[in-house]
């Protein structure tokens, strides 16, 4: 892949549709080697970024994934952390060229603390594998499973391992497995989500934010959201006019009778779907309601709810 966020990738093997059934058998694996990693150290790291972050990570298990956020007083995303602790170290990865920022916010908050944050991109990278996949003595520092892991585990590996554990495997590419992530509901930062996101309209409350749990940084914002319901916008699965050659841009305006209602985000080919994406949508939009995808190609788009428009504490997530 020559742009994007995902530059450097790789799109695909060759033939993408047959990749996706390979994913759906639990076969192929993807390396996703270019997404950034980020460490935790230090016997502080779990009470410290319990403070901090959305999730409940005061008693983390050593090897139970997690995923987790930092907000802005406002309640509004800023950084993603899909992590899992192995008893000393913190691993966490998260999306292509946001470790040094993350990294960074987190030593600057580490005060007192007996922490120790760093960017590891450069030496550690990461492969997704099927649950079931049997696979050798893997060299990874650390495994990830959680509910937004496609099914799948993410192994953290040091760079020059993880041509070794890929040679003579079915592969899959980064159309496949988006397209796997994008039909699964599961939102990407920066793709799916703007400035003003909240976790409520992304469908994140117990996948990423534990609603039990102290205090952090824009948590006003999160209760008060789940207590009062209706999010001002929620995420959905749009399913795009086949007909059309062309899939939207990501941010390109999603319209109702002329008027922009929400945006498109991430899209994707599926092998039995057919062309989808995912979209953010005013709340206030009938479900059932025909939308244009609007850009350089006009595409028209059913919706699926993937976040119910009256969620809050009279109304289960569906998550």
């Amino acid at each position: 892949m020559t742009e994007g966020p995902d530059q450097g990738a790789v799109w695909h093997y060759g033939d993408p549709m047959r990749e996706q059934r390979q994913l759906e058998q639990g076969s192929a694996l993807v390396d996703l080697s270019h997404r950034d990693v980020v460490t935790i150290t230090g016997p502080d790291r779990l009470t410290w970024l319990h403070s901090l972050t959305t999730q409940h990570l005061e008693h983390l298990a050593a090897g139970v994934g997690t995923t987790t956020l930092v907000l802005d007083p406002q309640g509004h995303l800023e950084h993603v952390l899909y992590g899992v602790d192995d008893g000393t170290t913190f691993w966490a990865h998260t999306e292509p060229g946001a470790g040094a920022a993350a990294a960074e916010w987190l030593d600057r908050m580490r005060f007192m603390m007996r922490v120790e944050v760093a960017d590891r991109s450069a030496e550690f990278g990461l492969v997704w594998a099927p649950a079931a996949l049997e696979l050798p003595a893997a060299p990874a520092v650390a495994t990830r499973a959680g509910e937004d892991s496609l099914g799948g585990r993410e192994l953290f590996l040091a760079r020059e391992a993880v041509p070794a554990l890929l040679a003579d495997r079915d592969r899959a590419g980064m159309w496949a497995y988006e397209a796997r992530r994008i039909a699964a509901g599961v939102p990407r930062f920066g793709l799916d989500t703007d400035q003003r996101a909240i976790p409520n309209e992304l469908g994140l409350l117990g996948v990423a934010v534990h609603l039990d749990k102290g205090c952090y940084r824009g948590q006003e914002t999160v209760a008060r959201v789940h207590t009062l319901g209706r999010p001002p916008r929620r995420l959905a699965l749009l399913h795009l006019d086949g007909s059309v050659n062309e899939l939207p841009a990501t941010g390109d305006p999603l319209l109702l009778d002329g008027r922009q209602v929400g945006f498109a985000g991430s899209s994707a080919r599926h092998h039995e779907l057919g062309p989808i994406a995912l979209g953010l949508v005013k709340r206030n939009v009938p479900i059932d309601a025909a939308l244009i995808v609007g850009g350089e190609v006009e595409i028209a788009a059913s919706q699926e709810a993937l976040v119910d428009p009256e969620v809050g504490l009279h109304v289960r997530a569906r998550l």
